[in-house]
């Protein structure tokens, strides 16, 4: 009863709808999040200061060990847009581009390409309360004219089912279209491999073998477990990929992974798939069936271990061990040679 009694009471202390707006889920676990948060809210608060002293004078975010350092440990939301794209290199890119964006949504549009997004657009974050459309302001227009924006500048990708979750996490964070689709063309054209969002998918394939080649490597109990139900890591990983843990982690961990994908690159994906194997090995392990394997792939992106964010990023960068940008490029080479051959 005492147990029930301190879930109510986190439950009316801490709000329905978290600070980017999405609803919390009906089984939420309100007092572990309400003493979890109890400390992270210290350490929100010792980064912000860090950060405030570093970025005082207002100038560009500059790539250097003491800023790549700050980032693993976490950026507060109010210095988030401005370090990302900083560190991306989207700042200089809309720098060199002044009016780029606002010509692209004023130019010639591809009416197919307008009907894929459009869509999408009621598919995007059901859950959370700034995408509906009778929200005030609604969060729709904006993620659809970034969207258009991209698909206009970047005719090779155009628009791809996946691309709205990350467009409307940029969204949120900068609260600014042009910065949005800069922070995108970042993701998409430099960050990402080629051909991660193209028709073919080639790119997103790719990291899906890496990933296997990985568990092989460093997991080889999972890795036969997958292999004796002839899994593919497409079933149960394609989501981590495409949406970049977006829908698949709790929020404030994904914006954590994405302040280090921004700062050091796509090998942070691995580095979260990694470390989630890793920690729930075990339990993976129990698997009997692949409706089971399914099951214990959705089960190990829910709980504390994700929820704890800080605890999480700290393990991300010890638990898969060495994971070097070399040996990934090395493993990318391989498995892209071996779809293509594969066809």
């Amino acid at each position: 009863m005492a147990a029930a009694g301190r879930a109510q009471a986190a439950r009316d202390r801490v709000p329905r709808i978290d600070p980017y707006g999405f609803e919390r889920p009906e089984d939420f676990d309100y007092a572990a999040y309400e003493e979890f948060f109890s400390t992270y809210l210290v350490i929100l608060t010792r980064r912000a200061i860090k950060w405030s002293k570093l970025l005082k004078g207002g100038g560009g975010v500059q790539r250097s060990m003491t800023v790549k350092r700050y980032i693993r440990k976490g950026v507060p939301l109010e210095h988030r847009a401005r370090v990302w794209m900083g560190v991306s290199g989207a700042q200089a890119q809309m720098d060199r581009n002044p009016g780029y964006y606002q010509r692209l949504l004023q130019g010639e549009r591809s009416a197919s390409l307008e009907e894929a997004i459009r869509t999408d657009m009621s598919r995007t974050f059901p859950d959370n309360v700034r995408f509906r459309k009778d929200a005030e302001p609604c969060l729709q227009g904006p993620l659809y004219n970034v969207l258009l924006a991209y698909g206009c500048h970047n005719h090779g990708v155009g628009y791809c089912q996946g691309m709205n979750f990350i467009a409307g996490y940029l969204i949120l964070v900068t609260k600014s279209e042009e910065e949005a689709f800069w922070l995108l063309d970042a993701l998409v054209g430099r960050i990402l491999p080629a051909d991660y969002y193209s028709p073919s998918m080639l790119g997103l394939k790719t990291d899906q073998e890496v990933l296997g080649e990985l568990v092989r490597l460093k997991l080889p109990a999972v890795a036969a477990l997958m292999d004796g139900h002839g899994v593919l890591w497409t079933l149960v990983a394609s989501r981590w990929f495409i949406c970049l843990f977006v829908d698949v982690l709790p929020v404030e961990t994904v914006l954590r992974v994405w302040d280090c994908l921004f700062s050091e690159g796509s090998k942070i994906l691995f580095r979260v798939a990694l470390t989630l194997l890793k920690h729930h090995q075990a339990s993976i392990l129990e698997a009997t069936s692949v409706p089971d394997l399914c099951e214990k792939f959705k089960e190990i992106t829910q709980g504390r271990f994700v929820t704890e964010c800080h605890s999480f990023m700290q393990r991300i960068f010890s638990e898969p061990g060495s994971l070097s940008r070399a040996s990934i490029a090395r493993l990318r080479e391989r498995c892209r040679a071996r779809l293509l051959v594969q066809g």
